[in-house]
């Protein structure tokens, strides 16, 4: 009966119209190059992954050129009798000092970047994730300290009926978060290593069994939507089955979502479900 007025709730809170159950994180057939980027670390770790594509590119252009050249210049035909010498001083210096500028210029960014990942900023809350063969443990120890088990939905079990789900991707109960809040994310493992990773939030850490591992992301508000990733450890026959699903959502709708996740997380799914049926009926409205 609560979750049932939790839930009515919800769908009375967010008529006004936030973001619709759209997946936002996820491959896409024949598609190019990276997700789009949601978060703040994402979108450093894309810059600074352009910044390496110019170089690599200038580098290869530059190394092909010379390889071309030499073979054209300095080819039999043209040069019957090889010069002999073993010494350059120019070039030795060039050849030298010309790579460990490249180095510097990578490593400004690259350190900054890392130290960007590496140092959490004061979060807002904390959720801990436990890799298991072959599913994930959650828990929202700043929440009442519920817990639940996610597990990848089969394909006959996908309907799309309460919100878009994807082959392979898909979670039986997925991680919920508030959009705009700093989330510390805490990853252990309770057998093997595994990986928690999400390509969108630019996040990707090992759990470790013995070991507990922090990571962190913010989506900013105006990115609600799904997002998915996988384990990206090889952890055992179905290391290809234990996918990662995030729901973004407005403040109101996390705070009922978790309300209603204390009494039964399993069940707390229904809020998630009703959030999502007010925005396609405000879409509907909107368009009569």
């Amino acid at each position: 009966m609560r979750l049932k007025l939790i839930a009515g709730t919800v769908l009375a809170a967010v008529m006004a119209g936030a973001a619709s159950a759209t997946i936002v994180g996820a491959p896409v057939d024949g598609a190019l190059g990276l997700q789009q980027a949601v978060t703040p670390v994402m979108e450093n770790t894309v810059s600074f992954h352009n910044l390496l594509l110019w170089i690599i590119s200038a580098i290869s252009f530059l190394v092909l050129g010379l390889i071309l050249w030499i073979a054209a210049r300095y080819r039999a035909k043209t040069n019957p009798e090889p010069r002999k010498f073993s010494h350059n001083t120019l070039i030795e210096i060039i050849w030298t000092a010309v790579p460990v500028l490249i180095l510097i210029v990578i490593a400004v960014p690259s350190f900054r970047l890392l130290y960007f990942q590496d140092v959490i900023p004061e979060a807002d809350f904390t959720i801990k994730a436990t890799g298991n063969q072959w599913n994930w443990t959650y828990e929202y120890p700043d929440h009442g300290g519920f817990e639940f088990v996610s597990n990848m939905l089969e394909e006959g079990d996908i309907t799309s009926e309460n919100w878009e789900q994807a082959r392979l991707l898909s979670t039986d109960v997925p991680v919920v978060v508030p959009s705009g809040a700093t989330v510390r994310v805490q990853v252990t493992a309770s057998d093997v290593i595994h990986s928690w990773a999400l390509p969108a939030f630019g996040v990707k850490i090992d759990g470790i069994p013995g070991r507990l591992n922090e990571t962190w992301f913010v989506v900013p508000e105006g990115n609600e939507g799904i997002y998915f990733g996988q384990c990206s450890e090889i952890c055992g026959i179905r290391h290809a089955f234990m996918p990662i699903e995030i729901h973004v959502v407005p403040q109101e709708v996390f705070t009922a979502w978790t309300e209603a996740a204390n009494e039964d997380p399993y069940a707390a799914s229904t809020v998630l479900a009703s959030y999502y049926a007010s925005q396609r009926a405000t879409r509907v409205a909107a368009a009569n």
